[in-house]
């Protein structure tokens, strides 16, 4: 039988950092991914940092992983969030050229020495006396490893809505049954709950009206996340502001029937802090109008993210509200917006190097513990992949402190007080955030990342 001494399933944000950490610790890796073509994918908005999360990529940074230098190559524009206010709650914050940020994320991987990338499907785990001992394929490869880290995103029992029609698939372009993991897991003594998330529609630039919106532009000169990275390369481009009306809010009020999110047909826990626009008309309803950001998706794509119109509801629900908005009234719509469930694992469940309890050699990093958004999952990544080659050497775990890090508060809350919701790191998280800056994440972490 084949082995390797860490194997990575899944190639997200939590995956590549795992995979070129354990690498870079000189431990054969092997990533395993359903597409070669999705490794480093970004399914949601075309951004990178902001409150809470800007901390978290420059400490990334700080200890050797990839997110940062990442950013920095594939930044149309970046701004710091609370520049007016104290060091402390400053925050970096990007929007990637989504394409470029997937090619260089498969790149990173595919050049890393010790790292191994095929494409497959994890359907099971290979487990003895509580100890993995490796994994086995849809097609029934058994390959065996030392130390494995499961980084499934939402794949991990997937079920995608849009209004009354569901399906199985962990994003809208790959449609597939993933639950042969969570069934796996399960049968190992997992406790599993269920969560929800969602996506926004996706829109053609070239028949938005941007003379009724308010043009955002970012920062002059952008600051990189990097402290490797001396200058930007890419053209910076703006943002655009607009609102909804009334008018949007009475078209949602009328087809809350028809949305799985109130019907019932959703039951799992929802992002509290990213809410779906449906969600937002109900439980704001005082609020006459909401903010929608179009964000470009890169330089070479006239494509653009409506950030703050994530819905669930039917298609042509979508386009009547979708096109009520000032300055989207005859927008095309590429793709519509949908939400999706997926199982998660009870993060109490982990030991603070994201190692599990129940399984020995075992560990879980990114959406499986609680968590949401692309910073999280990469720096649970990151810390489950070090730490997976620290037990392949024998040496003592990587664990990092609340007192010295927004990572360790990020992995203490999860590991100590689990997550009854999707779990987002915000600065008013971290009780040390006076001393836990963006501006001195290196001082604080690049000793140990060395």
């Amino acid at each position: 039988m084949e082995g390797y001494d860490v194997i990575v399933v899944g190639a997200g944000h939590a995956g590549c950092e795992a995979a070129l950490a354990s690498a870079r610790m000189g431990c054969e890796t092997l990533l395993l991914n359903l597409h070669l073509d999705t490794i480093g994918f970004m399914s949601c908005n075309p951004a990178i940092g902001g409150i809470g999360k800007g901390q978290l990529v420059k400490e990334i940074d700080a200890l050797g992983g990839e997110m940062a230098r990442a950013t920095d190559a594939c930044a149309i524009q970046v701004r710091i969030l609370n520049a007016s206010k104290g060091a402390a709650v400053r925050s970096s914050r990007a929007q990637v050229d989504r394409k470029k940020y997937c090619l260089y994320m498969q790149k990173a991987v595919r050049n890393q020495k010790n790292l191994k990338v095929r494409a497959a499907e994890v359907a099971d785990l290979i487990v003895k006396d509580n100890t993995v001992e490796g994994v086995e394929t849809a097609r029934g490869e058994k390959i065996a490893a030392k130390t494995v880290v499961i980084t499934p995103g939402t794949f991990l029992n997937g079920l995608i809505h849009i209004g009354m029609r569901s399906f199985p698939g962990g994003r809208i372009e790959e449609q597939k049954d993933t639950q042969g993991l969570s069934r796996s897991l399960r049968d190992l003594g997992f406790r599993l709950l269920r969560f929800k998330t969602g996506t926004c529609a996706r829109l053609d630039g070239g028949t938005v009206d941007f003379s009724r919106m308010r043009v955002q532009n970012g920062d002059e000169p952008p600051r990189p996340f990097s402290l490797s990275t001396k200058r930007l390369g890419l053209k910076q481009v703006p943002c655009y502001i607009t609102y909804s009306d009334e008018k949007t809010h009475s078209i949602i009020r009328k087809n809350l029937g028809s949305s799985p999110l109130y019907s019932g047909k959703i039951t799992g826990t929802g992002v509290r802090y990213c809410p779906s626009f449906e969600d937002k008309v109900v439980k704001f309803a005082h609020h006459k109008r909401h903010q929608i950001f179009l964000e470009p998706e890169g330089l070479d794509t006239d494509v653009y993210y409506p950030n703050g119109l994530s819905t669930s509801l039917p298609e042509d629900v979508q386009a009547d509200f979708i096109h009520s908005v000032p300055g989207l009234e005859r927008v095309k719509i590429n793709r519509f917006g949908y939400g999706i469930e997926h199982d998660v694992v009870d993060s109490t469940q982990l030991f603070p190097a994201l190692e599990t309890k129940p399984v020995r050699n075992l560990y879980l990093a990114g959406q499986i513990n609680g968590t949401t958004g692309y910073e999280e999952a990469a720096c649970q990544g990151l810390i489950a992949g070090i730490n997976a080659a620290l037990r392949v050497k024998g040496r003592e775990p990587f664990i990092l402190e609340r007192s010295t890090s927004y990572i360790g508060v990020l992995i203490d809350d999860l590991v100590t007080k689990g997550t009854p919701e999707p779990y987002r790191m915000f600065t008013s998280r971290v009780e040390y955030r006076l001393i836990l800056r963006e501006d001195n994440a290196d001082l604080r972490l690049r000793k140990s990342g060395f």
